[in-house]
């Protein structure tokens, strides 16, 4: 598996091997990744009783546990210390089965606190949806999230052999 570099990021996207709508700006692409814009869409963690368990299965729905706020134009997202919220990119990527990818965070965010994408950072050969961001603040300041920001980096990388996900979260939703 080899990590694609810009070059071959733009030709993969000639070829129609990488897919990115609404579109992407080529100063985006980086040397060896693309960054992702945030969307004015989150997910919030409902505060519950302390004495509440939420038991971690292979049947837990984070929606359940969860409200989805969408914020107006201008509106901004605070994120206290300590919490986690849900984004989601506004960019669609779709893959071919060729290929796979990695989504990052951006180092100019974590230097701040700021972690944009916590866990389950690998994306499966196939894709067609927006990438959910699992967001946490492990400073101990507010931080305001806005829209419209390059918030993340996806990692581009060609699969040995080929394959396409079928999944719970084919067609990801925040």
């Amino acid at each position: 598996m080899s990590v694609l570099s810009r070059d071959e990021i733009l030709k993969s996207l000639a070829s129609g091997d990488i897919k990115i709508t609404p579109g992407y700006e080529e100063k985006s692409i980086g040397a060896a990744s693309i960054d992702l814009t945030l969307s004015n869409e989150f997910r919030v963690f409902k505060k519950r009783d302390n004495s509440d368990t939420i038991i971690v299965s292979e049947s837990i729905n984070y929606q359940d546990f969860s409200e989805l706020s969408v914020l107006k134009e201008g509106e901004r997202f605070i994120l206290e210390p300590g919490h986690m919220c849900l984004g989601i990119t506004e960019e669609t990527i779709e893959l071919s089965p060729k290929l796979c990818g990695l989504l990052e965070g951006r180092s100019r965010f974590a230097r701040m606190g700021l972690f944009v994408h916590i866990s389950a950072g690998f994306m499966n050969p196939g894709i067609k949806n927006r990438q959910v961001l699992e967001i946490f603040n492990a400073s101990s300041n507010r931080l305001e999230l806005v829209p419209g920001t390059k918030i993340c980096q996806f990692v581009f990388m060609e699969l040995k052999g080929t394959a396409v996900y079928h999944g719970r979260f084919e067609n990801n939703k925040l």
